[in-house]
C-alpha cells in the first residue's frame, strides 16, 4: 500500500517541531554550558594550586577537557531525568527535552557518551584520582542530589559536595601530595555554594514549589532559616579561606584580599538575613558571582609567588 506523503509531512518530529532554536544553542542548554565553564575555571584553579610553579600545559589541557566533558554529561543526564518537571518552571520549560524539540533518548545517549569520554580521558592520561573524582562528581549529582531535590532541603548540602569536586580534579591531575590545598579548594567551593544556591532558591521559591522541588525548608515561610544558613556558611567559608594563613602558607597580599572579600560576602549574607527580601537575595547572588573567581584567583596566585 502506498504511503500518503502529505500525511507523512505533517508528522511532528520532536527534534524539529517548529523550533527556531539552533542545534548548537540547544546542545549548549542540554549540557549546561555556563555551568561547565565554572567547572573548567575551578578545575584550572585546582591545577594551578597543585602544580605550584610548574606548568605542564599538556596535563592542564587534558584535565580541563576531561572535567568539562564530565560536567556536560551530568548536565545532560540531569535534564533527561527531570524533563517532566522542567516543563513546570518558567526558567527551564524551554530546555530542548522539556520543550520536546529533542527526544529524551537523545539526551540520555549524549549524557552517557560525554561521561564515558570525559572520565575515560582522565583515567587514560592523568593520575587515576582525577578520573575517580570526576566520576564521583557525576554520581553524586545524579544519584543523590537530583532525586533528593524532590524530597528534602538537604539536597543543597549534597549538591555542594558535587560542586566542590572539580578543583580537586585539577589538583589531582598534577599528582600533588599537599592534601591540605585540596581540602581548602573543596571547602571554598562547598561553602560558597550554600549562600549562592540558597539565594537562588529564595528568589525562585514559588517556581520550585510548583515543580515539586524541596529546595527550602517547608516551614520557613519568612526565610529566617534560609538566611541564617546562608550567613553561617558564609562565615564557615571565611574560616576555610584563612586556613593558608593559619598554616603559614600565605602572602601579605592574600591576607588583605581574603579579609576584604570575606567582609563583603559575609556582609551581603548578613543583609539578606536582616531583610530576607528578593532584592537582598539577588544582591547576595551577584556578590557570590564576584567573590568566587577573585577568591580562587587570589589563592592560586599566592601559591605561585
Amino acid at each position: 500500500m502506498k504511503r500518503d506523503k502529505k500525511a507523512d509531512s505533517s508528522v511532528s518530529h520532536p527534534e524539529n517541531s517548529g523550533s527556531t532554536v539552533s542545534w548548537s544553542a540547544d546542545f549548549s542548554t542540554l549540557t549546561k554550558a555556563r555551568l561547565s565553564l565554572l567547572v573548567v575555571f575551578t578545575t584550572g584553579i585546582g591545577f594551578c594550586v597543585g602544580a605550584g610553579g610548574i606548568s605542564p600545559w599538556k596535563d592542564l589541557v587534558l584535565a580541563l577537557l576531561g572535567s568539562s566533558l564530565a560536567a556536560a554529561s551530568a548536565g545532560a543526564l540531569n535534564q533527561w531525568m527531570e524533563s517532566d518537571v522542567d516543563q513546570l518552571m518558567e526558567r527551564t520549560k524551554n530546555r530542548p527535552l522539556a520543550a520536546g524539540r529533542w527526544r529524551r533518548s537523545t539526551g540520555l545517549w549524549w549524557g552517557v557518551a560525554l561521561g564515558v569520554l570525559g572520565v575515560g580521558l582522565l583515567w587514560a592520561t592523568l593520575p587515576v584520582q582525577a578520573a575517580f573524582f570526576a566520576l564521583a562528581t557525576i554520581v553524586v549529582y545524579l544519584l543523590l542530589y537530583t532525586p533528593l531535590k524532590r524530597k528534602s532541603a538537604w539536597c543543597v548540602l549534597v549538591g555542594g559536595v558535587s560542586g566542590g569536586l572539580p578543583p580537586v580534579i585539577g589538583w589531582s591531575a598534577t599528582g600533588s601530595h599537599e592534601s591540605w590545598a585540596a581540602w581548602v579548594l573543596f571547602g571554598i567551593l562547598f561553602f560558597w555554594q550554600m549562600p549562592h544556591f540558597l539565594a537562588i532558591a529564595w528568589m525562585y521559591k514559588d517556581e520550585y514549589r510548583q515543580a515539586g522541588f524541596v529546595m527550602l525548608k517547608s516551614d520557613d515561610e519568612d526565610g529566617l532559616a534560609t538566611a541564617s544558613q546562608a550567613l553561617g556558611c558564609a562565615l564557615a567559608l571565611a574560616a576555610v579561606t584563612f586556613t593558608p594563613v593559619v598554616l603559614g602558607k600565605d602572602t601579605g597580599m592574600y591576607k588583605v584580599g581574603c579579609l576584604l572579600l570575606n567582609l563583603l560576602f559575609c556582609g551581603s549574607a548578613l543583609v539578606f538575613l536582616v531583610e530576607r527580601s528578593r532584592v537582598s537575595a539577588r544582591r547576595l547572588f551577584f556578590m557570590s558571582i564576584i567573590y568566587l573567581p577573585l577568591m580562587l584567583g587570589l589563592f592560586a596566585v599566592s601559591r605561585r609567588i
